[in-house]
């Protein structure tokens, strides 16, 4: 049998051990990301994949962000951003008029985000690869800006299992709450990315988190049904989903499908009141 070493010779062997090597201090800053490191993580913001330069003054990016409110205008600068070479106006999208389309042109040209290079042909001055990036920093800037919360956009976080960065990190009166933003149409999600999400939950264990589809279609012909499975095979909740507000539904009491109908951030903003209300103590 294997002699038990004694009490000196523990405390021997731990004085002389050397310290392992210490990873370097995290260069963070803001509530949203402390939690993050809180919870044992190493959160690391990406560089933002913007139409426009990071660094904006206050007036540019409030006008930003209001056409960025318009679900007619997030449509036109989506088809923008995949017309990377040049677009014409009619092309970014089937969901608008010629008028619509051509005044959001100029919206984009007053704003100094693109320009003309043809007689019927204009280029953003800023390319992005997607329209995520700036559904981000729309979401997150607004967040800030309307419910005070402190915000991180685009957060990696280097861990195996999961499932990519973070699109949307908010923090505020002691929780923290994890929004996942899906900027393409329904019909392009897949069984993976909401499984992504669920692994997003279980290694961050918010107190809210919302799933986002920027769109006005119908979240209960794919989105719900696909969430609520996949909950119900990982046994994260038996519940059936509970309807919040017109295409807003409660998944479980701490996390919510949400869509852009009508207005994208009163719906987000409805959905983190529920959940902030069921995390508070009942009323008799």
């Amino acid at each position: 049998m294997k002699r038990r070493r004694s009490a000196e010779e523990l405390e021997l062997s731990a004085a002389a051990a050397v310290l392992p090597q210490q990873p370097p201090a995290l260069d963070f800053a803001g509530e949203a990301m402390a939690m993050l490191v809180r919870r044992g993580l190493r959160p690391e913001r990406t560089k933002q994949d913007l139409p426009f330069p990071p660094e904006l003054d206050d007036r540019t990016a409030d006008s930003i962000s209001k056409w960025l409110a318009h679900y007619a205008f997030r449509l036109f600068l989506r088809g923008a951003i995949r017309k990377a070479d040049a677009f014409r106006p009619a092309d970014t999208t089937r969901y608008l008029t010629k008028a619509q389309s051509l005044n959001y042109t100029e919206v984009l040209i007053s704003l100094g985000l693109a320009e003309r290079v043809s007689r019927s042909r204009f280029r953003l001055k800023w390319q992005a690869r997607s329209f995520g990036g700036t559904l981000e920093w729309y979401v997150g800037r607004e967040l800030k800006q309307r419910l005070g919360f402190d915000v991180a956009t685009g957060v990696q976080l280097h861990v195996r299992g999961g499932g990519g960065d973070l699109d949307v990190v908010a923090a505020a009166e002691g929780k923290l709450v994890y929004l996942e933003l899906k900027s393409s149409p329904p019909k392009n999600l897949s069984i993976a990315e909401t499984a992504a999400f669920c692994d997003r939950l279980t290694l961050l264990r918010p107190d809210i988190s919302l799933f986002v589809v920027d769109t006005a279609l119908r979240l209960t012909d794919k989105v719900l049904p696909m969430l609520v499975d996949e909950f119900r095979r990982r046994r994260l909740s038996e519940l059936g989903p509970k309807r919040i507000a017109s295409q807003i539904w409660a998944v479980t009491p701490h996390v919510y499908a949400v869509n852009g109908s009508r207005d994208l951030m009163a719906n987000v903003g409805k959905a983190i009141a529920a959940g902030l209300f069921a995390l508070s103590c009942n009323l008799k």
